[in-house]
């Protein structure tokens, strides 16, 4: 069975990292790729600028891009941040940032794209993280955030069973700038085992391009050895 086309894919923080990956591999597979972050992407793509903490722009967001695109035809959640630290040492600003881009802005999104995809008979990928299956100290804005988008995707998933495809990404890490501008207490060490982006990034078109005969529900993707998993 050929694969689906893929149209016009909306990739929240695809700018770098994994979103931009999935960018470039989303256009490589034939697709349109559209990029919401709060910076544009560096090779030109189409894009919209916003902040996904803000529930109500990342929803006119994605009413911009389907009205300037002719709808959708698939949603990736890639944008994510961290607040690395103990609880109690961590801004709470900085700690509810977090909540507010990885899990409301998720919703968010995956909220104002669903009625385009029900007519398009699109899909939507979710990037949660192997940390939204396995919690680590000083870790508990990005654990509650990810852990929470692996409960959103999955009852997702059931509520919209024959209408939207939903597929829930858990990748382990990967070799993005994602871990730039931690203290090094909470960078990989020298000699981490580490991901190509371009690999996780191929899996979600692989989700993203399947018939209306078949759900992808979970993709698990880490390097051999991964940490924090299982």
């Amino acid at each position: 069975m050929p694969a689906r086309e893929l149209g016009t894919v909306l990739i929240t923080g695809g700018a770098s990292g994994l979103g931009a990956a999935v960018a470039e591999a989303v256009a490589d597979a034939g697709g349109t790729p559209v990029v919401a972050d709060l910076r544009p992407p560096a090779d030109g793509l189409a894009h919209v600028i916003v902040d996904l903490a803000d529930s109500a722009a990342a929803q006119a967001a994605v009413e911009q891009v389907a009205a300037e695109h002719g709808g959708l035809g698939g949603v990736v959640t890639a944008a994510g941040i961290d607040a690395c630290g103990r609880l109690v040492d961590v801004d709470p600003a900085a700690w509810e940032r977090v909540i507010a881009v990885n899990l409301l802005g998720t919703a968010a999104v995956v909220r104002a794209a669903l009625p385009h995809l029900e007519r398009s008979r699109g899909r939507v990928v979710t990037v949660a993280s192997t940390l939204g299956l396995r919690a680590l100290s000083d870790a508990t804005a990005y654990c509650a955030s990810k852990f929470g988008v692996v409960g959103f995707t999955r009852a997702l998933s059931a509520e919209m069973d024959g209408r939207v495809g939903v597929t829930l990404l858990l990748p382990g890490g990967m070799r993005t700038p994602f871990f730039d501008d931690r203290p090094e207490q909470y960078r990989p060490g020298p000699d981490a085992r580490l991901a190509p982006p371009e690999e996780i990034a191929a899996a979600v078109v692989f989700a993203l391009s399947r018939s209306a005969e078949v759900d992808v529900r979970e993709l698990l993707i880490c390097p051999p050895g991964e940490s924090s998993w299982p």
